[in-house]
């Protein structure tokens, strides 16, 4: 299969890298990643000014690489319409430092890559793996995209189909499984640190801590008891719950 890799932490992230390392041994793939660190851009595009794209070559690596001073979804775009001739099977993104579950996929450069792929009807996984400090589970998360992309594959839904996979930092032997979850509420609690500059100019530096909603059957939850978790999104943000009771209004 063809496949286009991409992430948020840029072309040189070692969670790219452990990625295309593992899929390059059973597909053609082709790497469009930002030229740098893209973390919590969400879904934003660049539209007032020009994509520099350069090749790249990445050590250890034989597959065709392109950096580009964009965004995730800059990177998605440009390959699927300017940079890659013929089709794309699927797009890959990741693999993130860090995971992102819950409401985290709203702010997540690497989900929304992978939802980018949805627009133009590729299907696609965005791969998320947990870290404390410098330890990261990427050699386990690149297996789990190997193994689940034929799978995917096989049992093709849609063009549109997004899957949103997180890979907790446990040995390989200790991980209970793969659980196809809805997202759950994950929030922060922020602490905004103020500082100013010699003019009087303030700046404020956000730190926040996690605050989760143990919901059942959701990725928060299960993630914690040391499953994958494995959800499937869309870009379709229609709150369904509640339209036709909007629809009242009028």
């Amino acid at each position: 299969m063809r496949l286009l890799l991409t992430n948020d932490d840029g072309i040189y992230a070692p969670g790219l890298y452990e990625l295309a390392k593992e899929l390059e041994k059973y597909h053609e793939i082709i790497i469009a990643a930002p030229d740098n660190q893209r973390s919590a851009c969400g879904h934003s595009i660049t539209i007032t000014r020009p994509l520099i794209v350069k090749n790249v070559k990445l050590e250890g690596i034989n597959s065709k690489a392109y950096s580009i001073d964009g965004t995730p979804a800059d990177c998605v775009r440009t390959a699927v319409e300017k940079l890659v001739e013929g089709k794309i099977d699927m797009v890959v993104s990741g693999i993130n430092k860090g995971v992102n579950l819950g409401t985290d996929v709203i702010y997540s450069g690497t989900v929304s890559a992978a939802i980018e792929a949805a627009v133009y009807n590729v299907p696609s996984i965005a791969v998320s793996s947990e870290f404390q400090g410098n330890k990261e589970n990427y050699e386990v998360a690149a297996k789990t995209a190997a193994n689940i992309i034929p799978i995917a594959i096989k049992n093709y839904i849609s063009d549109d189909m997004v899957l949103n996979i997180n890979v907790p930092l446990i040995d390989k032997d200790k991980i209970k499984g793969i659980k196809v979850c809805r997202i759950g509420n994950r929030t922060y609690s922020n602490v905004f640190i103020e500082d100013k500059d010699d003019q009087g100019n303030v700046s404020y530096e956000i730190i926040g801590s996690i605050k989760d909603r143990d919901e059942e059957d959701t990725d928060v939850k299960y993630f914690k008891q040391g499953y994958i978790t494995l959800t499937p999104l869309h870009y379709d943000l229609t709150n369904y719950k509640i339209i036709d009771k909007v629809r009242e209004w009028f």
